[in-house]
């Protein structure tokens, strides 16, 4: 079996904020180390998400065309996330001629298929803006829960879909007028009513691999009702429809913005591979491929309904995706994070506070796994002292400092001799499986409690032993006790690789061992004879520093507007 991951594509319209992060690509990333730690073969794709309206608007903002727009956010964006370490085989991009071409296929074999609708809609015309509004561009009072900042596609307040038309009070997101009015026009829809039996059916398949929340979202949906939904838009930045009469327009851009995840992998097979035809293996020839998806909860319906009912309309062989983990929301001081409204921690922001395994652990430690979970900079500086600093930190640099005190900071000789490492090795290696069967599952809370919970195996196993004691007494049970914990060390690089890479190869390069048996697994990891007896080890420095509660108040008041 291989492994296809994909991560949600974040849009182009500026720096993401730490919720994007941790709701999609950082999941994704951890699953991928940890699959390829055990030599499975892994495609981990993702990209910018670049067409609609929004890139116009803040190209517009920015004075810019759009396209050169795109191609700045593009690139700043990418930095960004290698910032954070997140390891893609292929960061792509949806406004290439390749996702130009697969779209374009896909919608012809929907439309030959008789799954494609012509009718009039009703569409907002701002007279003040001088255009029509795509439906994120009106906003206005929710009609089901009077949330009064809901956009013309969705109420972000109670997840309902809408229409712009719905809307009461409604306005121009533009320019905030309220001079709007109701004009129909010819457009093109999807007619999703038609797949309703098919997806049912699909879905049910996905019963024990989808998590509750995707699989509530998708039968949600399909127990609503499924309606035509348009695709077309009067817009000029997008993948033109190929249908006499409509060449003016192009696709809307949840029509065409999950197609990329097969387009930016036909751009890696051609770029990267250097063999256009490999992306087949992943998205065609696909028997022995497991897809999995992350995202946040507001995308699985487009992923769990819309986007699988064009894929299995078209009657062609597409890879749909097995394993559709949803998240929850991460909110932000008890609000929403916001790009358009600059709410909250942005990522730019984050990597020039910390450093990127401070944000991968705690974000992943507070992860929004099976409800919402809220950032609080008082909650992140308890994590980060308690479980970086005192816990892991302070059980390395315990073992670093004796070593170097008894044995010149060298591997001691191991002669197993000490009673409370025949006590330790099967708690830990029970622990390490219950770690793998977690990451494996993708249940991501129960692995971060587990591996703090390793990690303190390693301080209660030090304390119980006392080796500087023996030390004064019995050098080789001194040595024995300290060589274990050199093991253990190496034990905690690898289990915690996934979660907080830089350090644990730091780590490794202490302990004088290549990052690269970081990747794929050479040996098993409950071991206790692997390093060489007197081999040097290297300065490892303090391995996380305290944030203090004078740098935890300037934290908070820096953000205090960002709420």
């Amino acid at each position: 079996m291989k492994y296809l991951i994909t991560s949600a594509l974040p849009y182009i319209n500026g720096i993401k904020h730490l919720g994007n992060i941790v709701g999609s690509m950082l999941p994704g990333d951890v699953y991928a180390r940890f699959l390829r730690q055990h030599g499975k073969e892994v495609l981990f794709i993702c990209g910018t998400d670049e067409h609609g309206t929004p890139a116009e608007i803040a190209a517009e903002t920015e004075h810019m065309g759009v396209r050169d727009y795109c191609d700045k956010l593009h690139q700043i964006q990418k930095d960004i996330y290698a910032g954070f370490n997140i390891d893609f085989d292929y960061f792509g991009r949806s406004s290439t001629e390749t996702n130009k071409k697969l779209t374009q296929e896909i919608f012809t074999d929907l439309d030959e298929n008789g799954l494609i609708l012509e009718k009039e809609l009703e569409q907002v015309y701002s007279i003040e803006d001088r255009r029509f509004l795509p439906d994120r561009y009106v906003i206005g009072t929710c009609p089901h829960c009077n949330y009064d900042k809901a956009r013309g596609d969705q109420c972000d307040k109670c997840g309902h879909l809408l229409n712009p038309v719905d809307l009461i009070n409604a306005r121009s997101a533009i320019s905030g007028s309220s001079n709007i009015e109701i004009r129909k026009e010819g457009h093109l829809f999807f007619d999703l009513e038609k797949m309703s039996e098919k997806l049912s059916d699909w879905i049910d398949s996905k019963e024990t691999l989808w998590p509750n929340l995707s699989i509530s979202i998708a039968r949600k949906w399909l127990s609503e009702g499924l309606k035509p939904r348009c695709i077309s838009r009067d817009l000029d930045w997008g993948v033109p429809i190929p249908k006499s009469g409509y060449e003016h327009k192009v696709f809307y851009v949840w029509f065409d913005a999950p197609m990329a995840y097969i387009s930016i992998t036909q751009d890696w097979a051609k770029e990267v591979k250097k063999d256009e035809n490999d992306w087949k293996r992943w998205w065609l020839e696909n028997e022995e491929t497991c897809y999995v998806q992350f995202m946040a909860k507001d995308n699985v319906p487009f992923h769990s309904i819309i986007w699988p009912a064009a894929l299995l309309g078209s009657e062609k062989n597409w890879k749909t995706v097995d394993i559709l983990k949803g998240f929850h929301w991460l909110t932000y001081e008890g609000g929403k994070f916001s790009t358009s409204q600059k709410r909250g921690i942005f990522s730019d922001v984050a990597l020039e506070l910390f450093k990127a395994d401070y944000w991968r652990y705690y974000l992943l430690a507070n992860i929004p796994e099976n409800h919402d979970s809220d950032f609080k900079f008082d909650d992140f500086v308890a994590v980060i002292n308690k479980d970086l600093v005192g816990t892991l930190g302070n059980f390395v640099n315990r073992v670093a400092a004796l070593i170097a005190k008894y044995f010149s900071g060298a591997v001691p000789e191991y002669k197993k001799q000490n009673k409370y490492i025949d006590e330790l090795k099967p708690v830990f290696t029970q622990l390490v499986d219950e770690i793998n069967k977690d990451y494996f599952e993708l249940n991501f809370r129960s692995t971060m409690r587990r591996i703090r919970e390793l990690w303190c195996l390693g301080n209660e196993f030090i304390s119980r032993a006392e080796p500087w004691k023996y030390a004064k007494e019995n050098l080789d049970e001194a040595a024995d006790i300290l060589t274990v914990c050199l093991h253990l060390i190496r034990i905690m690089a690898i289990i915690s690789y996934p979660i907080i890479p830089e350090t644990a190869e730091r780590l490794f390069y202490y302990l004088g061992l290549d990052k690269e048996l970081l990747k794929i697994l050479k040996e098993a990891p409950v071991q206790f004879d692997l390093l060489i007896s007197g081999q040097k080890l290297t300065d490892i420095g303090l391995l996380f520093e305290k944030i203090s509660p004078e740098q935890e108040a300037l934290l908070k008041e820096q953000f205090s507007n960002a709420g």
